[in-house]
């Protein structure tokens, strides 16, 4: 899967955080309930060994994520056609409104910050356009026209 530097730092901090913190408390957790006695009914340290099941099983995934990890060099890309991390402004025909966004791998995707993912709709129609071109894109409100004002890095 691509990241962009910053996206897999941090994916790094997450996975460091489980480790460091995480997984230290969740140890501690089962201590604690071990010494209370009984385990065979003892439900705290059933749900403590449940959480420690589930976060060993996020950290492994993490790892593997971060190990198969490929960055994209933004130097390597052509910057008058709209591509992953490309910034584009594009214009409504119907309406006139503008939108800017910019497209990022789907996991960085947080629309709040005007970063949508290179597989949804409006990337998609997007991909390898360039300034001026008029691009129609299915969305589930039906087809709209848009054009590309601007694309910028």
């Amino acid at each position: 899967m691509y990241y962009t530097l910053k996206g897999l730092n941090k994916l790094k901090s997450e996975l460091d955080h489980l480790i460091s913190v995480e997984r230290p408390l969740i140890s501690q957790q089962i201590a604690e309930a071990r010494d209370k006695g009984d385990l065979s009914e003892n439900a705290e340290y059933d749900a403590a060994k449940d959480a420690q099941g589930m976060l060993e099983l996020k950290i492994s995934k993490l790892q593997e994520i971060i190990r198969n990890a490929k960055i994209i060099d933004e130097t390597k890309l052509d910057s008058t056609k709209v591509l992953i991390l490309t910034t584009v402004k594009i214009k409504n025909t119907k309406n006139n409104a503008t939108m800017t966004y910019t497209l990022v791998p789907e996991n960085e995707a947080n629309l709040k910050e005007g970063k949508i993912s290179v597989n949804s709709p409006i990337a998609k129609g997007l991909l390898g356009k360039t300034e001026g071109d008029i691009v129609e894109i299915q969305v589930p409100a039906g087809k709209m026209n848009f054009e590309i004002i601007e694309i910028s890095r």
